[in-house]
């Protein structure tokens, strides 16, 4: 069972988004068969146990730099080369985008909505991959991992991913994302947390659950336009 969106009059309530901001990573485009292949890249190298596809989309969460001390311990900044090294080698021939959300984003751009990505994905890395989708013309900011004092599920990185936008963070800006982190950061940032086709166990949003929650990129698109044109309807 996926969280549920939230009742009707609490979505009407809610004002138009003037920005949205994004996760990268199975949010925008499919990562797992990349991040899984350069991960057991790295086990084998390190002479530890592979990771079964399951356990990788189970554990990616953080950025390397949170998630690779807990792992690696004092080897980490080897463990986090050899695996970028890795990733390097092959993320732009596999960069494969989920349908529809290409349609979608340039659908929110041509409605004047500021948008943005926030990654936990190191920043040279995922601006390679939004220009190779020639999709850095729809973005404002494209922040990844180390682009701000701390990554993901800090609300530093989306106060950077905002500045040029002239919006502060707060209930006009959709964080939209798959797993808890991203409801995460959109809490400590005081956004709108919103989950777009979330696969993780119920159990893993116990802590931070989404304020709204969509299946897909069209059902995001059509709820943002209901709030825009009840935005223009004139009162009764």
């Amino acid at each position: 069972m996926s969280p549920a969106s939230p009742p009707v009059a609490d979505f009407a309530s809610l004002r138009p988004p003037r920005a949205i901001l994004f996760d990268w990573d199975n949010t925008l485009v499919d990562s797992w068969a990349t991040i899984h292949d350069a991960l057991n890249f790295l086990m084998r190298a390190m002479a530890m146990p592979e990771w079964s596809l399951a356990e990788t989309k189970e554990r990616v969460r953080l950025s390397l730099r949170e998630a690779f001390p807990l792992y690696f311990g004092e080897r980490w900044e080897e463990a986090r080369d050899i695996y970028l090294d890795r990733f390097r080698a092959i993320h732009l021939d596999r960069l494969i985008p989920l349908p529809g959300r290409e349609a979608m984003l340039r659908g929110l751009a041509d409605q004047g909505i500021y948008l943005g990505i926030v990654s936990n994905k190191t920043g040279d890395l995922l601006r390679r991959e939004v220009e190779r989708l020639g999709w850095s013309d729809m973005f404002g900011s494209i922040v990844g991992a180390g682009d701000a004092p701390a990554d993901k599920p800090a609300s530093e990185p989306v106060h950077l991913a905002l500045a040029p936008s002239g919006v502060s963070a707060g209930d006009e800006v959709w964080f939209v994302g798959d797993t808890a982190v991203d409801m995460e950061c959109a809490e400590n940032s005081g956004c709108v947390a919103v989950l777009l086709g979330g696969a993780g166990p119920p159990e893993e949003f116990a802590r931070f659950a989404p304020q709204l929650s969509f299946s897909d990129e069209a059902d995001l698109f059509r709820s943002v336009e209901d709030l825009r044109f009840e935005g223009r309807r004139p009162s009764s």
